[in-house]
C-alpha cells in the first residue's frame, strides 16, 4: 500500500483549468478581431478609430487583457515554483511580476479608454 501525504497544495488542477479557460477566451478574442478586421470595408485609420470606439471591441479587449494578464501570472508563478527553490528570491520575483502585470493591465485600459 502506498501512504499519501496530503500537502494542501490543491492548485494543480485549478491551474491548469484556468490555463485552458483563459486561453479559451484569448482564442475567441482573436477570431472576433480577425473577423472585425476582414469585414472592415478599407483598413485605414478612420476605420480602425471607428472599430474601436465600439463597446464591443472595448469591453472585449479588457476581458482579453484580464485573461492574458492571468494567463501570463499562472505560467510565470509555476515556472518559478519549479525552478526558484529560494523563496526569498520566489517572493521578490513574484511581487515584481505582479507589478508588471498590474502596470500592463492598467496601460492597456489606458490605451482603452484614454484621450
Amino acid at each position: 500500500m502506498v501512504n499519501r501525504e496530503v500537502v494542501g497544495a490543491h492548485y494543480g488542477l485549478r491551474d491548469w483549468l484556468a490555463q485552458r479557460v483563459t486561453a479559451v477566451v484569448m482564442l475567441v478574442y482573436t477570431i472576433l478581431v480577425l473577423m472585425a478586421l476582414v469585414m472592415l470595408p478599407v483598413f485605414d485609420y478612420w476605420h480602425w478609430k471607428a472599430l474601436w470606439q465600439l463597446p464591443l471591441m472595448r469591453y472585449a479587449t479588457v476581458l482579453f487583457v484580464i485573461a492574458l494578464l492571468f494567463h501570463a501570472w499562472i505560467g510565470v508563478r509555476n515556472i518559478f515554483m519549479d525552478y526558484i527553490k529560494d523563496a526569498g528570491l520566489r517572493l521578490t520575483l513574484y511581487v515584481v511580476v505582479i507589478l508588471a502585470l498590474t502596470a500592463y493591465g492598467a496601460w492597456a485600459v489606458q490605451i482603452l479608454w484614454g484621450k
